[in-house]
């Protein structure tokens, strides 16, 4: 039996894709061996040859950064989401007051709103661009604070915001599970410091892919359930409690219902 060794980043949506992945691979017979690690520590195995595929690359925006080292060993073989990140609040934040960055510096929003932006781990993407928001548009001199943290610690303050119904700003992306349950509207960022949208990319080392048959690599580059259907089984792994490969097989049967 043929073996893959799938790697991922380590947060919940990242595991939801690399499940479906799984999948196509035990479908044509193969063993996988699946392992995660933090962004920019996924890449660097990536590079190492301790995984054969990263499962997947936000490129160009988010991860070319740290893929750039291995590109000449890399294959793309196919686009699973469109990702983007945003800075977003709550929709019972009047859009009135609050419609893009530039307002979080209004007096009378500063005076409500939370100054603590609560993010995730510093090797994001949405922390990178984060740190040059909160620079560019001089908000730690009004008052504002971006810290990292674990994604609990993002998620859980903004669901306990958002029970009291406080303003505060979320440095969040599509997908994520938070958009399969909230209304979060995303804060216009004219300076373009967000990154636009990427492309959630397969990605495997050359030396392997000359290994997949051609149906296999049919299905790969076929491969791409969505922005909706990546927040959905997101939502399902962190707030119903299944297991990445169960929401993988609960979506893939309702697919083959359709």
């Amino acid at each position: 039996m043929k073996k893959i060794r799938i790697g991922h980043i380590g947060l919940s949506f990242h595991a939801a894709s690399a499940a479906l992945v799984e999948q196509v691979f035990e479908k044509h017979g193969w063993q996988v061996e699946n392992s995660a690690s933090p962004h920019q520590e996924m890449f660097e195995r990536y590079g190492r040859g301790e995984v054969d595929m990263l499962v997947s690359a936000w490129l160009p925006a988010s991860h070319e950064v740290y893929l750039a080292p291995f590109i000449d060993n890399t294959v793309k073989l196919g686009v699973l989401y469109h990702p983007y990140c945003i800075w977003g609040v709550p929709d019972y934040v009047p859009e009135r007051d609050v419609a893009s960055v530039e307002d979080l510096l209004k007096p009378e929003v500063q005076a409500r709103m939370e100054k603590r932006v609560q993010g995730i781990n510093p090797g994001a993407g949405i922390s990178r661009f984060s740190r040059a928001i909160m620079e560019e548009y001089a908000l730690e001199q009004a008052g504002y604070q971006f810290h990292n943290g674990r994604e609990e610690e993002c998620y859980g303050a903004f669901e306990q915001g958002v029970k009291e119904e406080r303003w505060m700003v979320i440095p969040l992306w599509h997908p994520q599970f938070l958009h399969h349950r909230y209304a979060i509207r995303a804060l216009r960022e004219p300076k373009g410091l967000l990154g636009g949208q990427d492309e959630a990319t397969l990605i495997a080392s050359k030396s392997v892919v000359e290994n997949f048959s051609t149906p296999l690599l049919a299905e790969l580059r076929a491969l791409s359930p969505g922005n909706a259907a990546i927040s959905e089984l997101d939502y399902q792994i962190c707030r119903q409690h299944k297991t990445p490969r169960q929401a993988a097989q609960l979506w893939s049967q309702r697919q083959s219902l359709k």
